[in-house]
């Protein structure tokens, strides 16, 4: 068996003496403890060195990528002859199959192999024998440094680094700058008080502490230049009639100090945010026009590169920079956050509340779009950023709006103009009398007499009054007519025919009455009923007394 081992120097290819040890690898490295036990096991047989360093450097990224060099070609037809069929063993797998496809001889790569592979590094000089030790160090890091180099395809135009770092620095500068401000205004609002209230500026407020001084000169002092006319006039009234302490000379030096500190910060801060947007101009301007420089920046600076932002979803490009706020939601199972650092992009602040979530979805699907051409795009063309904004800004436009457009499905975004739907809400009642042919009598439709039956008001009780009232005239006609009967036999015949016209009459009122007012009538029916029995009781006791 040959071994294939790859060196910073050059391609060493071994001999492997006893075969029976690759099998056994769990105690490889006792074998490997010395160079002269190494010896015993491998055999160079031999060794093609680089002549420099992009030698060395084209044949490792051959390797990387998994193709045979040029040198590692001749290397093998010089060893290999088609009549000896030996095995190779080699470490990386991709390159086995490319020597395998090129040349007529199997490659093994497995777990014993990688083990021998590490005896061999460790003892890797000894074997060699022909370079010193300080000869493969350095040839160590000068390939290292190309490759890295050849790894990041270095271009001073396309290194993010910058925009990181720049961006940090801009955040702590703020953080500062807050805490100064502060303390400056704390500071002086012992001496002035007033001024902090009057002048809400911070840079305005710095300016005129560090150029005025104490209050006694603020009326002789011209502010027309930090703040205006108006403004000056009542700073100079309030300083006049101030409550503030007095301040020594030396206090208020201290303070001017701070504010020229201040001031300094303030200026450093403004050109390192114009460097920082030359920057995000040059290495990704489409995410710039999308999303805003600032934004863009802490968005690369999150994800630690461009490279890596360009790799992500966009779901993940949305929730950037809100990550405990989105664990701590899946922890307590309530609703995960819908926006993070492009909460702060100007088409997300300018949707109302309810199109939120919808504006950060949508930009954050165009800006991952947006980084991938950046990160690896070869042309700088700002086109698809600029097309990108406009088509979500007309779409964010028509959501709040309320009227999407509809896009016909022949050619790309043409779109017809229809008429506007109203939709007029019209509802419909079943009427069962319209599914027969034959003629159906249609319902009567009660009066509101019910309505005023079934309610407790006055009206109802007056109803009811005047139909008791009518029962009561009734019973003495009836009584009249009785008396009549038993005095003279002759008239039976119309007498019993007149009692039978008040009931028939009382018969067509109830029919004309409601229900409710039948019932009213046949409960004074009832109570009356007693009354004329114990009449008619009495009738017949004076007729038997006469």
């Amino acid at each position: 068996m040959l071994v294939l081992y790859e060196t910073s120097a050059g391609y060493a290819i071994f001999k492997l003496l006893d075969e029976k040890k690759l099998q056994a690898t769990d105690n490889l490295f006792k074998d490997f403890e010395s160079p002269a036990k190494a010896n015993k096991i491998l055999k160079l047989k031999q060794f093609s060195k680089f002549t420099d360093t992009t030698d060395a450097l084209a044949a490792t990224t051959a390797a990387v990528e998994g193709k045979v060099s040029k040198q590692l070609k001749k290397v093998l037809k010089k060893l290999v002859l088609p009549d000896v069929q030996e095995k190779l063993l080699v470490a990386d797998a991709k390159l086995g199959g490319a020597i395998k496809e090129k040349f007529n001889f199997s490659c093994l790569t497995n777990s014993n192999v990688q083990e021998l592979m590490r005896c061999i590094r460790s003892q890797i000089n000894g074997l060699l024998g022909e370079l010193p030790e300080k000869e493969m160090t350095a040839m160590a890091l000068g390939l290292a440094h190309s490759l890295s180099r050849y790894k990041l395809k270095f271009s001073p135009d396309k290194v993010d680094t910058m925009i990181i770092q720049a961006v940090s620095l801009l955040d702590d500068l703020d953080k500062e700058l807050n805490n100064y401000i502060m303390r400056c205004r704390e500071w002086y609002g012992w001496h002035f008080p007033e001024l902090s209230k009057l002048v809400t500026d911070n840079t305005a407020y710095i300016k005129i502490v560090q150029q005025v001084g104490t209050r006694e000169k603020m009326i002789k002092s011209d502010l027309s230049e930090i703040i205006p006319e108006e403004l000056e006039a009542l700073v100079k009234e309030a300083a006049e009639i101030s409550m503030g302490t007095e301040i020594s000379d030396e206090d208020i030096d201290n303070i001017q100090m701070l504010c020229i500190e201040i001031l300094a910060m303030i200026t450093h801060r403004t050109s390192l945010f114009e460097y920082l947007k030359s920057r995000m101009m040059v290495i990704a301007p489409n995410l710039s026009i999308m999303v805003g420089e600032l934004i863009g920046a802490r968005l690369i600076s999150r994800a630690g590169s461009l490279v890596n932002l360009s790799k992500f979803p966009a779901s993940t490009v949305q929730l950037l920079g809100s990550e405990k706020a989105l664990f701590r939601a899946l922890k307590t199972k309530r609703d995960t956050p819908k926006y993070g650092l492009i909460y702060h992009a100007t088409l997300v602040g300018q949707a109302s509340t309810k199109n939120k979530g919808k504006a950060a979805r949508m930009l954050a699907a165009k800006a991952s779009l947006a980084c991938r051409v950046d990160a690896l795009g070869e042309d700088g063309n700002v086109d698809l950023g600029a097309e990108h904004k406009a088509k979500l800004a007309s779409r964010m436009r028509n959501l709040e709006e309320g009227n999407q457009r509809r896009i016909s499905s022949g050619g790309k975004g043409s779109a017809k103009k229809h008429e506007k739907f109203q939709f007029k809400s019209e509802v419909a009642q079943y009427e069962p009398e319209m599914d027969s042919t034959l003629p159906v009598k249609k319902k009567k439709k009660r009066p509101l007499v019910e309505e005023v039956g079934e309610s407790s008001s006055p009206a109802a009780k007056k109803l009811k009054v005047e139909v008791k009232d009518e029962e009561a005239d009734a019973e003495p006609t009836s009584e009249k007519k009785k008396k009549k009967k038993k005095r003279t036999m002759e008239v039976e015949d119309t007498a019993a025919a007149e009692p039978e016209e008040p009931v028939s009459a009382k018969k067509k009122k109830k029919k004309s009455m409601q229900p409710e007012e039948v019932e009213a009538v046949a409960v004074a029916e009832v109570n009356a009923e007693p009354t004329s029995e114990k009449k008619k009781k009495k009738k017949k006791s004076k007729v038997a007394d006469e």
